[in-house]
């Protein structure tokens, strides 16, 4: 097909009604790309149990094994950022997800502590720019005023992937062995990139679309970078990855230790809490999108927001080792676990707010690969907390309260930070100046 001229590029930005139905039939290829994220993700913490004792690994070498998965993870997100302005998003999803199938192919050749690491490095590093460069080619799509519902459906995307897979995959574990949920979604995975070849391509809010004004806009990295918006978001993604790296390391772990549920109701558990993520998402960003067509700041309606949601499910972290009774103790778990679901979509939301298009994925790169740094640390201090405790019991108890503290000093952090309004006018984006990209 031959490349559009300026002025047709205009017309189609300018009457995006024209290619809505190809905008949703990406919403829909992404948010299959993030249900095959997370379950790509969450297979080790569902088949910990039966791995560690094929393998006989202690706790702090399982949690070892799970915080590789972001040695390079930061990293690639970084670096793939950057890439994002000169390679076009059809290309870089495709290859993470050629890589992800990939990933998942040395444990079924030998199961061994190298093999199961090997794969998950792979896997984190070509998993580190999913989330930020699938939300960066989604808003090729969409309009700043109407991203909140797309947004939250990537991000629902992460929240199906574990309410689909947990039962699905413990099925394949308890059933086949759990190396037959890695051939499964190296298949799964591969099929994705081949579909997503066919139909994936760049959308008119590209900033290689906008022929003039704020959308060449270039400005100083570390301009952007400190403002309280980028810090804030930063901060609100690093407390909601500090949950996020726990519910995929050791959640499926501590239900079936501590809470002597079955490898059936462990998964079930995990799809409700995961269904319970779902839920909030769908419900908050319309409302967010409401109270922006009233005029409310975004610092009030995306930025507290988030920031609130990070504190509450930090509160509930904290709270939950000492609650006996089974009912309140399972909604706390769902608050911890999938109370910070409402900042993830929001932090890229209020981050896109105060960057030039040209250089949004460069930047979703930067926020996400810090924003993700607890996957580093948190997976394996659990486990060394587990390991050196009196009882294990104890030693989650441990691990949970310095999940809650970390959550609750990100949320307030985050809370008095971010002010995108007043970050956009001062950088020039502002009311009059500001990118539609």
């Amino acid at each position: 097909m031959a490349p559009r001229t300026a002025t047709a590029q205009s017309r189609h930005i300018a009457d995006p009604a024209a290619d809505r139905r190809r905008a949703w039939l990406i919403t829909a290829m992404i948010v299959a790309f993030m249900v095959i994220n997370f379950a790509d993700k969450s297979v080790l913490g569902l088949a910990a149990v039966p791995i560690m004792e094929e393998l006989d690994l202690s706790n702090s070498t399982y949690g070892l094994i799970s915080s590789s998965f972001s040695f390079l993870f930061s990293v690639s997100g970084l670096l793939v950022g950057f890439l994002s302005t000169r390679i076009s998003s059809r290309v870089l999803l495709f290859v993470m997800t050629v890589v992800w199938a990939v990933a998942q192919l040395p444990v079924l050749v030998v199961a061994s502590v190298p093999t199961l690491m090997a794969g998950r490095i792979l896997l984190g590093a070509a998993e580190g720019p999913a989330a930020s460069m699938s939300m960066h080619a989604l808003y090729k799509w969409f309009p700043p005023e109407r991203r909140a519902l797309p947004s939250a459906l990537q991000i629902g995307g992460a929240a199906l992937g574990t309410l689909i897979a947990a039962p699905l995959v413990t099925w394949l574990i308890v059933g086949f062995g759990w190396r037959s949920a890695y051939a499964v979604l190296a298949v799964v995975s591969a099929c994705w990139a081949l579909l997503w070849w066919r139909v994936g391509h760049d959308g008119p809010y590209d900033h290689k679309h906008t022929a003039t004004g704020a959308g060449g806009l270039r400005l100083p990295y570390r301009k952007i970078l400190l403002t309280g918006t980028v810090l804030g978001s930063i901060a609100s993604a690093f407390g909601a990855a500090w949950a996020l790296s726990l519910s995929h390391a050791w959640l499926p772990a501590y239900l079936r230790t501590q809470l002597d549920m079955s490898a059936a109701a462990s998964a079930t558990a995990i799809s409700a809490i995961s269904g319970f993520g779902l839920v909030l998402l769908l419900a908050v960003s319309p409302f967010v999108d409401a109270l922006k067509s009233r005029g409310v700041s975004s610092r009030w309606s995306s930025g507290a927001a988030q920031s609130i949601a990070v504190c509450v499910a930090g509160c509930a972290m904290a709270a939950f080792p000492f609650v006996d009774a089974s009912g309140p103790r399972l909604v706390l778990i769902a608050l911890a676990f999938s109370g910070t679901a409402i900042a993830i979509p929001l932090h890229y939301m209020t981050t896109a707010e105060v960057v030039p298009p040209v250089q949004r994925g460069a930047v979703f790169g930067i926020v996400a690969g810090i924003g993700t740094l607890p996957g580093l640390v948190a997976p394996f201090l659990t486990g060394h907390l587990i390991d050196t405790a009196s009882t294990p019991a104890d030693g989650y108890a441990t691990a949970f309260l310095t999940a809650g503290a970390v959550m609750l000093t990100a949320g307030a952090f985050a809370l008095a930070a971010l002010r995108p309004d007043r970050d956009a006018r001062r950088l020039g984006l502002g009311t009059g100046s500001r990118p539609l990209g």
